[in-house]
C-alpha cells in the first residue's frame, strides 16, 4: 500500500526561513542559492484548539519559577569538559564538527572509554565504519575502557532509534549524522532535508529518554558544519574541532551552549595514542617561537574563561605581480586588509604595494579584535626588518582612525603574559587605567592611544 505523499517546501539552510517555492536569494538572511527541498507530511500538523477564557493559560511570574541546575556527567577529559561547561548534560544534544581525520571520532572514543570506567553506560552508533574498524582503532590507540562500549554499525535511523530505546545509555555517539537515513522518507541520503528530519527525531528521543547525544558532523568547503544553521537550531551545544592536520595541536571550541558559556575552548595535542590534554597551552604555542625574528609578536588572547598566549607572524615582501596579495591563516583576512589600509593612510607606512602574509603559529585560530594591534606591529616589524623585543607582549583593538581601543578582560591577559616571562606589555591606555595594583605588579604596562605610539614603543 502506497504511503502518504509528502508536501514539499523549501528551507534556507543558513537561517531556516521557509518558502512554498524555490528562491534564489533568502529574504531573511540574504544568502544566495541556500534554499533546499524539505518534505512535510501531507496534511501537516493538526491545529491546536483555541483555549477558552476560563482555561488555565500557563502564564506565571518568572520569579515564581524554580530554577533547576542541569545534571552534568563529567567525561573524564578535562579539556573537553571545559569546552562543554563542566561535562555533558543529561538529555543534552551536542554537535561536534570538524575536518575529516582531525580526531573527532578518536576524542569521543576516549570520552566514552572514560565514562565506562566511571560506571556510565555508553553506546557508539557508527554509520561510516564497521564495528571491526572501530574496534581496531580502539585497540591501536590502547584506549582503556572501550571494551565495555556498546556499538552498532548502521545507516538506518530506525535501527539506531531501537538501539537507543533498548540500551538506554547515559551517553551515546552518532558518527556521523550525515550518514544516517530514514527508510520512511523518500529523500536522498545526506541531503539537507534528510539531515534535518533525522536530527529532529534523534533530538526528540534524547530529550524524552534523558540520553546525552554527541552528533558528529562533516564540514563543508567553507569550514562550516554541513547544513549549519538547520542543525545549530536543533541542538543544545555546538563544538567546533579546529586545527591543521599538519600540526599536532587541536582546539575544541564551543560556539553555542545552552547550558554554559559559549566560546570556551579545550586544547589537545595529537600523539601516537590519541589526543592528549594540554594544561599549559600558552607555553605549548610559544615553545618554537624564533629568537630575534622580525614579524613575530606575542598576543594574549581571551579564549573563553582562560587567557591564551599565541604568536602572530607576518611577512611583508615587495609584490612581483600586478596586484599585491593578502594571505591570512588562523585570523580574519578582512581585518588584515583593514589594518594595512590604516597603516598606509593613518601612519604613513606604505605597505599596500607589498604582498603580506599573516598567520597564527601552531595552527590556532583567533577571531577577537584584540589581535589587531599585535598584527599591525608584526607587519611593520617585517616591513622594516626590525625584531620586536622578546619580553614584549601586545594586545588591543585598532579603529579606522588609527586609534587603539580597549578590550575586555585586560587584567587576565596581563597576568598570563607576566606568568610566562613577558615584562613589557603594550595595551590600550584605557585598559591600563582599570588595572588593579596586583595586576600591574611585576610587569611594565604601557598605555597606547594610537598605532603610531605602539610602533614607536615596539620598534623604536
Amino acid at each position: 500500500m502506497a504511503g502518504k505523499r509528502s508536501k514539499i517546501e523549501f528551507v534556507c539552510r543558513e537561517c531556516g526561513e521557509s518558502s512554498a517555492r524555490w528562491l534564489g536569494k533568502c529574504p531573511s538572511c540574504g544568502a544566495w542559492s541556500s534554499f533546499v527541498e524539505h518534505a512535510v507530511a501531507a496534511g501537516g500538523a493538526k491545529r491546536a484548539a483555541t483555549p477558552t477564557a476560563g482555561e488555565a493559560h500557563g502564564v506565571v511570574a518568572l520569579g515564581d519559577v524554580k530554577a533547576i541546575d542541569a545534571a552534568r556527567i563529567p567525561t573524564g577529559i578535562g579539556e573537553l569538559d571545559r569546552a562543554l561547561g563542566g561535562g555533558v548534560v543529561t538529555g543534552g544534544i551536542i554537535l561536534l564538527g570538524g575536518d575529516p581525520g582531525i580526531g573527532k571520532s578518536t576524542l569521543l572514543l576516549q570520552a566514552l572509554g572514560s565514562l565506562e570506567r566511571e560506571g556510565h553506560k555508553t553506546l557508539y552508533i557508527s554509520g561510516e565504519e564497521s564495528a571491526a574498524q572501530v574496534a581496531l582503532r580502539a585497540e591501536r590507540l590502547e584506549i582503556p575502557g572501550t571494551e565495555k562500549i556498546r556499538i552498532l554499525a548502521t545507516n538506518e535511523l530506525e535501527h539506531a532509534r531501537l538501539a537507543l530505546e533498548t540500551e538506554l545509555p547515559a551517553v551515546a555517539v552518532v558518527d556521523s549524522i550525515q550518514t544516517i537515513r530514514s527508510s520512511e522518507l523518500e529523500l536522498s541520503s545526506g541531503s539537507a532535508t534528510m539531515l534535518r528530519a533525522v536530527t529532529e527525531q534523534l533530538v526528540e528521543l534524547g530529550k524524552r529518554r534523558g540520553i546525552a547525544l554527541f552528533l558528529i558532523g562533516h564540514v563543508t568547503k567553507e569550514g562550516t558544519i554541513a547544513g549549519p544553521k538547520v542543525l545549530e537550531h536543533l541542538v543544545d551545544t555546538v563544538l567546533s574541532f579546529e586545527g591543521d592536520r599538519s600540526h599536532a595541536f587541536r582546539i575544541v571550541r564551543a560556539t553555542k551552549n545552552r547550558f554554559g558559556p559559549a566560546h570556551e575552548i579545550g586544547v589537545f595535542e595529537m600523539v601516537r595514542d590519541g589526543l592528549r590534554e594540554v594544561p599549559e597551552p600558552s607555553a605549548l604555542f610559544l615553545a618554537e617561537r624564533p629568537a630575534r625574528a622580525s614579524g613575530s609578536v606575542v598576543v594574549p588572547t581571551a579564549e573563553g574563561s582562560r587567557p591564551l598566549l599565541v604568536e602572530v607572524q607576518a611577512l611583508a615582501s615587495p609584490s612581483v605581480l600586478g596586484s599585491a596579495r593578502r594571505v591570512a591563516s588562523g585570523l580574519d583576512s578582512n581585518r588584515l586588509a583593514i589594518l594595512l589600509a590604516v597603516l598606509e593612510r593613518k601612519v604613513g607606512i606604505h605597505v599596500l604595494d607589498h604582498d603580506v602574509f599573516a598567520s597564527v603559529a601552531g595552527g590556532a585560530r583567533v577571531d577577537e579584535r584584540a589581535l589587531d594591534l599585535a598584527l599591525a606591529v608584526a607587519v611593520v616589524s617585517s616591513f622594516r626588518g626590525i625584531p620586536v623585543p622578546p619580553d614584549l607582549a601586545v594586545f588591543g583593538e585598532v579603529g579606522l582612525a588609527g586609534e587603539v581601543r580597549a578590550v575586555p578582560r585586560a587584567g587576565q591577559r596581563v597576568i598570563e603574559a607576566r606568568r610566562l616571562g613577558f615584562r613589557r606589555i603594550l595595551m590600550p591606555a584605557l585598559n591600563v587605567e582599570t588595572l588593579s595594583p596586583a595586576e600591574r605588579e611585576g610587569a611594565e604596562t604601557i598605555g597606547i592611544r594610537n598605532v603610531a605610539d605602539a610602533l614607536e614603543h615596539a620598534l623604536g
